[in-house]
């Protein structure tokens, strides 16, 4: 049975370098790290125990990566996620990233050092290829976030159609000079953009450049959003927010500026969040069922969890809407 010592010989470094990368210590180089890990894997070494005990044993828990709680989407994704997850005594261990790769990489090593049983991702910084090789280690599952290269099972939405039904509700309203708020963070931003533009394109609108906006993701950002669309010579006359937390704050800051909403600038959100039905007008939305898809995240996993010989790489859909409100 290798030791810690036969690792720190094979990867040519101190034990106690060895120590503390696995004790997550965050003053370790990633070279190091990268080193200490090949020669875990080499060895068939784990961490505090015999390798045949930690390959049977079991945490019953769940690692989920969230970017941020301060977003309510991941609060009632993560409600759906414990749902199933208590119905089959596991528990989750809720992971901040705050958008940062080194602190995705860490967490990724709870998988590794067999700390948790499964991972689930919301999001995800690093690419694709660094995330792979974790799979040796246990489930992994996209939720939410996707990638196309991804090998993993992936729940998602059609975002494209989402954004299409948005912009298409809005032309139809009556409106042709309509702002875009989303981010360019990964295929999910894209797709939204793309969306967007094709219901633009189907109807012969152009989209002035003056009126997209990315990187939105707070009420505190619709409002700045507002007060630059009032800036403008050229106004849009409505608003696909990207989300319904930008809605808000969109509708907030236009009445602040002695607006009426839906007569002098209509607004739609995405996600059908609670704040959409509490703001005043209450906000047309693209409803996402983001518990629904916690909880199909979740039974996939147990699946998994069940049957850790079957490679499952399926892409689950779920569907879709627009939720008629008084924004627009």
């Amino acid at each position: 049975m290798a030791t810690i010592e036969d690792v720190a010989k094979l990867a040519g470094l101190s034990r106690s370098t060895v120590s503390r990368v696995i004790n997550n210590h965050p003053y370790v180089t990633e070279r190091k790290k990268q080193l200490v890990y090949q020669a875990m894997k080499e060895l068939d070494y784990y961490p505090n125990s015999s390798a045949q005990r930690l390959r049977k044993q079991k945490t019953d828990t769940i690692a989920v990566l969230v970017p941020s709680l301060t977003n309510p989407f991941f609060p009632f994704l993560i409600e759906g996620l414990e749902t199933v997850a208590v119905e089959n005594g596991l528990q989750l261990l809720i992971c901040q990233t705050h958008q940062n790769k080194d602190k995705e990489r860490n967490y990724l090593q709870l998988l590794q050092t067999k700390q948790v049983d499964g991972l689930i991702f919301t999001s995800l910084e690093n690419d694709w290829d660094s995330i792979a090789p974790f799979k040796e280690s246990g489930p992994i599952i996209m939720c939410n976030e996707y990638r196309s290269e991804a090998t993993v099972p992936v729940v998602r939405l059609d975002q494209v159609k989402g954004s299409y039904l948005g912009a298409k509700h809005l032309i139809e309203s009556g409106h042709k000079k309509i702002a875009y708020c989303g981010n360019n963070k990964g295929e999910l931003g894209a797709d939204r953009e793309t969306g967007f533009l094709a219901a633009l394109d189907e109807y012969n609108i152009e989209m002035n450049n003056q009126w997209i906006f990315r990187d939105t993701p707070s009420i505190e950002t619709g409002k700045r959003i507002l007060r630059t669309i009032l800036s403008l010579e050229d106004q849009p006359t409505a608003v696909f927010a990207g989300s319904d937390e930008v809605g808000a704050g969109i509708i907030k800051e236009a009445k602040l500026q002695g607006m009426q909403i839906p007569e002098d600038l209509a607004v739609i959100g995405f996600d059908d969040l609670p704040v959409a039905q509490l703001m005043e007008p209450s906000l047309t939305t693209v409803k996402q069922p983001i518990k629904e898809m916690g909880q199909k995240t979740m039974e996939i996993m147990v699946s998994m969890l069940t049957n850790q010989d079957k490679v499952n790489e399926d892409v689950i859909e779920l569907p879709i809407q627009l939720i008629k409100r008084e924004s627009v």
